[in-house]
């Protein structure tokens, strides 16, 4: 399945902030109206708390001052009295009206209506002139009833103050809870997302990483393919122009490698049958001055052979997949034969071979491994000095078979390690002479060891001690046996 990108990678990241962001905006969001909500509510029944309160009071306190007055007026007998109470009446009315704005139960407002009524009767038996003292003591002594009334509503209202906090506390944690679930539902989808974008912005940069990879190690077969926004995937596009160009390249370089060394091949025959005419005297005697010359243009005739063979098997390498055509081989006779090759070179430089081989059968491809030895040989010749030794071992060593070929010379440069086995590589301590290596020897040998499932490695003997080079050949169940 195709994934859709945004057409820049700009675009990408800011609609992977924007989508992650989302869900936590969202959360943000409704805490706050949840927030808001309980505040509003919560400022509500305060209000109301304190309203019912102070109507409540005002109640009792305007009922006392009706009791009072009128048990002045039944007292004293004082009728001007009554403009006073006709006022704290009126009082007691408006403040009744004011009830109808609370919250008030069914109850709270059945007393009120009561009170009402009762004060209602007092007040008519006072206005009227024609009301007995009797009549009026019957109407004063209803007043305690009035006030058992006016305690029984404030006792209500804080009743009501008490289930408005309840109503707040249960509102308040179910605004907690639901914002915990929220949390909760809404951080795997976060989470999610940010994995999923994660996902998206590296997936393109990690396919450009594998390809400049690739490109830099010279693998150019796996063409360059990259997802993603369309900047991304113009610079895959480059990317892979590169890689055609590099190709074309290394084509025209391998095939102008060929074609030199096979021109150089013709006339390099005609040099070497001429070096054996004369050191084998068919022209005629030889002087030990022109025997010497006769012998170093044979040497050198034979070291151009070789550097021109390497060329050949280089480019031969990058045409075609290296695959080795494996079978049962003793080993020790690749090697001495190895060995007797450079018979020649090892004693126009006056050095010893030390030769230590086991007898080993190995499913190996016996050719290659023949210019495995040869060429570690060759390369140890090269970098010893006049009179030393070099040393060729191959054992067994547990399930792997070695091949360990070591020098007296000055070894390999910490510098060069990583890039010994690099193609066309020089190293550091590359000896002077009439005819310089091409830097394909070990090149060679890395590629027919990986051919074999093997490695190759430096092996650091310490300061002073040569070059030493492993070989390490991976044995088979069948071979071990």
């Amino acid at each position: 399945m195709r994934l859709y990108y945004p057409k820049s990678f700009l675009q990408l990241l800011f609609v992977g902030f924007a989508l992650i962001a989302l869900p936590l905006i969202f959360a943000l969001v409704n805490s706050a109206i949840s927030v808001d909500r309980l505040a509003n509510r919560s400022q509500k029944a305060v209000y109301d708390a304190v309203r019912a309160t102070q109507s409540s009071q005002r109640l009792t306190e305007q009922l006392r001052a009706l009791e009072r007055t009128a048990r002045q007026m039944l007292i004293l007998g004082d009728r001007s009295l009554l403009d006073t109470y006709r006022i704290a009446h009126q009082q007691l009315l408006k403040t009744a009206k004011g009830f109808d704005t609370l919250p008030f139960d069914s109850r709270q407002r059945a007393d009120l209506s009561q009170i009402l009524k009762i004060e209602r009767t007092i007040y008519g038996a006072f206005v009227n002139p024609a009301t007995s003292v009797a009549d009026l003591q019957i109407a004063v002594a209803q007043f305690p009833k009035l006030d058992d009334l006016a305690r029984e509503i404030t006792e209500r209202s804080n009743h009501l103050i008490d289930n408005q906090i309840d109503a707040m506390r249960h509102t308040a944690s179910t605004a907690q809870r639901i914002v915990y679930w929220q949390l909760l539902a809404l951080l795997p989808v976060a989470l999610f997302l940010m994995v999923g974008f994660a996902i998206l912005i590296t997936r393109p940069i990690r396919e450009l990483e594998v390809a400049i990879r690739r490109l830099g190690s010279g693998q150019f077969a796996v063409p360059v393919s990259v997802s993603g926004p369309e900047d991304l995937q113009y610079l895959g596009q480059r990317l892979e122009w590169m890689r055609r160009r590099l190709v074309d390249l290394e084509e025209q370089k391998n095939r102008f490698l060929q074609q030199v060394s096979h021109e150089l091949k013709t006339p390099l025959t005609s040099l070497r049958e001429g070096a054996e005419l004369l050191n084998e005297e068919i022209v005629g005697k030889l002087t030990p001055q022109q025997r010497e010359i006769a012998q170093i243009m044979r040497a050198k005739s034979i070291e151009l052979q070789k550097l021109i063979d390497d060329l050949l098997k280089f480019g031969a390498m990058q045409f075609h997949k290296l695959l080795a055509e494996r079978r049962l081989v003793e080993v020790r006779p690749l090697i001495e034969c190895a060995a007797e090759d450079q018979r020649l070179a090892l004693r126009g430089k006056e050095l010893q071979l030390d030769v230590k081989a086991e007898d080993c059968t190995l499913n190996a491809d016996p050719e290659k491994i023949r210019v495995i030895v040869d060429n570690l040989l060759s390369n140890a010749i090269k970098f010893s000095p006049r009179a030393g030794v070099v040393g060729l071992s191959a054992r067994r060593d547990g399930d792997h078979f070695m091949i360990d070929v070591t020098d007296q010379g000055p070894g390999i440069d910490m510098r060069d390690r990583t890039r010994i086995f690099d193609a066309f590589f020089q190293g550091q301590n590359t000896p002077s002479g009439l005819v310089q290596g091409t830097g394909l020897g070990l090149s060679i040998v890395r590629e027919y060891v990986g051919a074999h499932d093997g490695v190759i490695e430096v092996i650091d003997d310490g300061p002073g001690s040569g070059a030493h080079l492993r070989v390490s050949l991976p044995l088979q169940e069948a071979e071990q046996e």
